[in-house]
């Protein structure tokens, strides 16, 4: 007795313990369940080659690329291809800010232009009056130290470079966030480098022709095939993308693509298009919520909507009717053993006591 009271005092405690951690399987979850938990995963494949972000900032465009695509689910894959030249290019914008810097900085040494605030070395803390000052200072100082940290660590072999790397982990991560913002990039004007920031694996292609579109659509079509994601966020204007999103729809992937072609053969295949103004503005992030809906909806009443199927329709047709005819044929012969059966019982005497019985009827 004992031993079954323990038995199921565990069997119990199991049982509550999976309620509790929710080991159910909720696979069968997706857009069409208005009340599930199960978020989308949602892959952002960026062709750099066709779409930089020229007119914005790279860390605060893939920043809010991030937050657009959130609104559709889990934010799982970032990836960008492009080749040397996406990455070396410097947009007009960019120039203009800096000719006006260099501008300000002659004005600044000359006296003509006084600042209100010193500015300021995220680094050590010191303040200069002019920004030509801290340039130089940040050269001379800082840059030399992340110069001889760098050169020590290629140095060193095994333990010794576990202990630098963890040494300078700090010195170094401060660096990078103050150098920034002060020094100016020797090539292109950090593009690279901004999206990884922001969490983007940065691939760099060769510079033969197409070349970051075959690696981008390689690397669509290998996530499409493991079904690592629900949800393709395209950002590119390149009509070639075409069928490989076709080939995402006909595999029920929700497809969004991102691009300032309007009329474009890619914002036309997807099932839902934003520009970069939208992306920037919040107002993409806003229209997401309203377009998961949709689908949600619209998964629900493909569930529900009925589809003519002539060879189901036909055997079950026949089905039917083979039993029907079943049902009669077998009533038919209970019917006749029936009336066989009266008879037979009627008759069941001589024939001269029939003869005789009628001639006195």
């Amino acid at each position: 007795m004992m031993k079954r009271v323990k038995a199921s005092t565990f069997i119990h405690a199991i049982r509550s313990y999976k309620r509790f951690c929710h080991f159910e399987s909720k696979s069968h979850l997706g857009f069409g369940s208005l009340g599930s938990s199960v978020r989308t995963n949602v892959g952002i494949f960026w062709d750099l080659d066709n779409k930089p972000p020229k007119s914005f900032p790279p860390f605060e465009a893939a920043t809010k690329l991030k937050k657009a695509a959130g609104e559709f689910g889990v934010v799982r894959y970032t990836v960008a291809y492009a080749n040397r030249h996406a990455f070396s290019y410097v947009p007009p914008l960019v120039r203009q800010q800096r000719k006006e810097r260099k501008t300000l900085n002659s004005l600044e040494k000359s006296g003509v232009v006084k600042v209100e605030e010193p500015y300021f070395c995220r680094v050590c803390g010191r303040r200069f009056y002019t920004n030509e000052k801290l340039v130089n200072h940040f050269k001379q100082i800082h840059e030399r130290e992340h110069t001889k940290r760098l050169n020590q660590l290629e140095s060193a072999r095994g333990k010794m470079r576990v202990k630098l790397v963890a040494k300078y982990a700090m010195k170094m991560d401060k660096y990078k966030n103050a150098v920034r913002d002060v020094l100016t990039p020797k090539v292109g004007y950090g593009l690279a480098d901004e999206l990884k920031r922001a969490g983007f694996w940065v691939r760099t292609v060769s510079d033969k022709p197409q070349a970051a579109d075959v690696a981008l659509r390689n690397h669509l079509v290998d996530v499409m095939d493991k079904r690592m994601v629900e949800c393709v966020v395209l950002v590119s204007d390149d009509s070639d993308f075409v069928e490989v999103l076709k080939e995402a729809r006909l595999r029920c992937l929700k497809t969004v693509v991102v691009g300032d072609c309007n009329d474009g053969a890619l914002k036309r295949t997807a099932d839902a298009a934003f520009s970069w103004q939208e992306i920037m503005m919040g107002k993409a992030k806003k229209e997401a919520v309203s377009v998961v809906g949709r689908w949600k909806d619209r998964d629900v009443l493909k569930r529900l909507e009925w589809t003519y199927d002539p060879e189901v329709e036909k055997k079950q047709y026949y089905s039917k009717v083979e039993s029907d005819d079943s049902d009669g044929l077998f009533s038919g012969e209970d019917d006749n053993k029936d009336v066989g059966a009266s008879i037979s019982k009627e008759d069941a005497r001589a024939w001269w006591e029939l003869d005789s019985r009628s001639g006195h009827d």
